[in-house]
């Protein structure tokens, strides 16, 4: 069965020069995008990823990454909806590129889907209230 997954790797700097993502590919078959990067040689790095293949090569590859050092979360852990803040304004609607967001037409409240979230950070800049933040 296959299995596809959007997470957070949090790299420690001895690890940054390390090929492990790349191993994710050669070892473990899976497929592997990167939707962002922070990593530089020697320093704490961040890779959001979205991971695909067999769900067995998955648990391997993620127990490679685990043993390697790396923390793994998974990314709806990293984008936060504040539900008391958010107005429902819909600014985020029409600004997010994975359309993550969507508007019940008979509520008009503002739904938000994490799997679709790409953790572009445009929702963050476009809500007028604030509701919206991204924990790394």
């Amino acid at each position: 069965m296959k299995v596809s997954r959007r997470i957070v790797l949090h790299f420690p700097p001895l690890v940054t020069g390390q090929p492990v993502v790349c191993r994710l590919a050669t070892d473990y078959n899976l497929v592997f995008n990167i939707l962002k990067a922070s990593v530089s040689q020697g320093q704490e790095g961040l890779l959001v990823l979205e991971v695909t293949g067999e769900r067995s090569d998955y648990d391997k590859g993620m127990q490679y990454l685990r043993d390697t050092g790396l923390k793994i979360q998974p990314l709806s852990q990293d984008v936060l909806r504040d539900e008391v803040r958010c107005t429902h304004c819909g600014a985020c609607v029409s600004i997010c590129p994975a359309g993550a967001f969507e508007v019940d037409p008979a509520t008009r409240k503002v739904s938000f889907d994490h799997n679709k979230c790409v953790l572009c950070g445009l929702c963050v800049k476009a809500c007028p209230p604030h509701a919206m933040t991204i924990v790394f």
